[in-house]
Parts: C-alpha cells; sequence; structure tokens
C-alpha cells in the first residue's frame, strides 16, 4: 500500500519531546543524585541492550510474513521502536547534560542544599518532610520533589529554625524549617 495512505508516518513524533518529561529551564543545569544519574543510565542501557534489540526481531519476523498493512506484530512493532528511540534520546540528553551532585558531602549540615531531606511546618501547622532531588528523579509519591520545584526554590539556602516564604497555589505560606539531613557517604 502507498504510504500516502496509511495513517503512520516514519517520523511521526519523532522530534518530539517525552511529554511525560518535566521540563528543565533554560540556562539551568540538570541536577542530579548519583543514585538518579545510575537509574536514569540503567534505563539507557536497558532500552539499548535488551528491548530494542527484541522489537526489532519482532518487526523483522513480522515484515517477513507478508502484507504489512494489515499486520499488528509489524504495526505495533514499529509503533513501539520509535517509542523505544523517543526515549533512548531523551535520557542520551538528559544524561549528557546531567551535572551529578553527592548530597552527602552536606552531611551534618544545617543548611539545606541539593539533595537535602527536609522537615518543616506550613503556617497552617501541617508537618511534611520533603526530600529535595532532580528534576528526572523526583517522585512526589515518596515524598520527593524537583528542585526547581517552588517549595524547593523556597528552602534552598534555608537553615534550621529559619521562616521562609513560598508561593503557593492557595497563597503566599511562611514554612519553617525544624530539621535538615543529608544521606552519610555511599548513600543517595
Amino acid at each position: 500500500m502507498n504510504k500516502a495512505f496509511t495513517r503512520e508516518s516514519d517520523d511521526a513524533d519523532d522530534d518530539e519531546a517525552d511529554p511525560a518529561a518535566p521540563a528543565i529551564p533554560a540556562g539551568v543545569k540538570n541536577y542530579v543524585t548519583p543514585a538518579g544519574y545510575a537509574r536514569l543510565r540503567a534505563e539507557l542501557l536497558a532500552l539499548l541492550d535488551v528491548e530494542r534489540p527484541k522489537v526489532v526481531e519482532i518487526v523483522s519476523w513480522a515484515a517477513k510474513n507478508g502484507d504489512r498493512s494489515e499486520n499488528g506484530d509489524y504495526l505495533y512493532g514499529k509503533k513501539r521502536l520509535r517509542e523505544i528511540d523517543r526515549r533512548i534520546r531523551f535520557l542520551t540528553k538528559r544524561l549528557d547534560i546531567a551535572e551529578v551532585v553527592d548530597p552527602s558531602v552536606h552531611f551534618g549540615a544545617d543548611q539545606v542544599f541539593f539533595g537535602a531531606t527536609v522537615r518543616y511546618v506550613s503556617g497552617r501547622g501541617e508537618e511534611r518532610t520533603i526530600t529535595i532531588k532532580g528534576v528526572d528523579e523526583s517522585d512526589s509519591a515518596a515524598g520527593e520533589i524537583s528542585w526547581i520545584a517552588p517549595m524547593a526554590r523556597a528552602l534552598l539556602g534555608a537553615r534550621v529554625g529559619d521562616e521562609v516564604r513560598v508561593q503557593t497555589p492557595a497563597g503566599v505560606d511562611e514554612v519553617e524549617v525544624l530539621a535538615v539531613s543529608y544521606p552519610s557517604a555511599g548513600v543517595s
């Protein structure tokens, strides 16, 4: 079948950024902990060494079966291959610009830097604990926030006992830093 009559093109979304990926502001470094860098690198290597070769094999096998226009294995495989290639490009770019910062160098400090676990109380009396991580490694469900998040930006540089103002959707809030901790050497 002529390519003009198919829905998909080979480069349909090749240059689009990963929509699920958080954006890094222009001119800002991509800070990441050693553990976060290792996870991203492991994902990249798994895609390159394991998943992509499997999908290429399936697509190759499906292509040999004849009519590709109604071949689900071929169509799905090509789509999955584009997704894998997009993720590989994204991870490669992010790892290339990553600046690995070991938070354990601040072990014992009472000031908030990248990688700190901070316990604070809001102006409404709510006590929370967060860990400031890189854009590509933060997980809000685990109490981790990106260092570019408004709360993290407000807390960076603060010390235990300091009160800082942070802009929230509900308005400006005053938060007091109760405790700051860092992982010991070798743990991130």
